[in-house]
């Protein structure tokens, strides 16, 4: 049964944090590699897109404790046991869907989303890209660590199959509901160029998780 995204994470806040290191292969290695991507400047400005309870945060803080982060996350249970890990940072907690945040321009240094996007179309990501590219300043960047679909084949099976189980349940609405969507690591290049990036690259890769950088120039 599927369940709109902010339920789903909200009922699984207790033990995610778990569940995520434990049981994602790899997790205990590319959540503190992408924080080792993200600048170590003094009160460096980082947006994160899908902060749930600041995985990625609590390494990132350790090198860089002076950072200042914007999260946001649909997930109201999550962003409580964020704030509550992070009460001695500088850190600004917004609920609410980053396809509908004003991100503002010229704002960041860099941002980072992990775990996050594999939700969500092409279509829809273009647009949030475009948004984020005029959202960062001159020389930012956008650190995208997420699991991708290897094949095009393994991308229509999962498009197809949302549109099957929410035609099964009568889902009609436009709401977000938790079902993973991964595209190719190809199309996800594509639609960070088509946004605006310059330059899109592979940074590691365990399995079918990846860690791409796209700058801004």
């Amino acid at each position: 049964m599927l369940e709109p995204m902010d339920v789903f994470f909200n009922r699984r806040t207790d033990g995610y944090e778990e569940h995520m290191l434990n049981d994602i292969a790899s997790a205990r290695e590319f959540y503190p590699f992408t924080a080792s991507c993200l600048p170590v400047k003094e009160g460096a400005e980082v947006l994160d897109l899908g902060c749930g309870t600041g995985l990625e945060l609590g390494f990132y803080f350790e090198l860089n404790p002076t950072a200042r982060i914007v999260g946001i996350d649909l997930a109201a249970d999550m962003l409580s046991v964020l704030r509550e890990k992070f009460a001695d940072k500088s850190i600004t907690v917004i609920q609410g869907s980053y396809f509908e945040v004003p991100l503002g321009e010229d704002r960041f240094d860099a941002a980072v989303s992990a775990e996050s996007l594999h939700h969500f179309t092409a279509e829809r990501k273009e647009a949030l890209y475009r948004r984020l590219y005029n959202a960062l300043k001159k020389d930012g960047y956008f650190i995208l660590t997420d699991y991708f679909a290897l094949s095009d084949d393994e991308e229509r099976f999962h498009m197809d199959e949302l549109k099957r189980l929410r035609a099964e349940q009568g889902i009609n609405d436009e709401l977000f509901y938790h079902y993973d969507t991964p595209l190719t690591v190809e199309h996800e290049r594509e639609a960070l160029t088509r946004a605006g990036f310059s330059s899109v690259r592979v940074l590691g890769q365990w399995g079918a998780t990846y860690t791409l950088r796209a700058e801004k120039t």
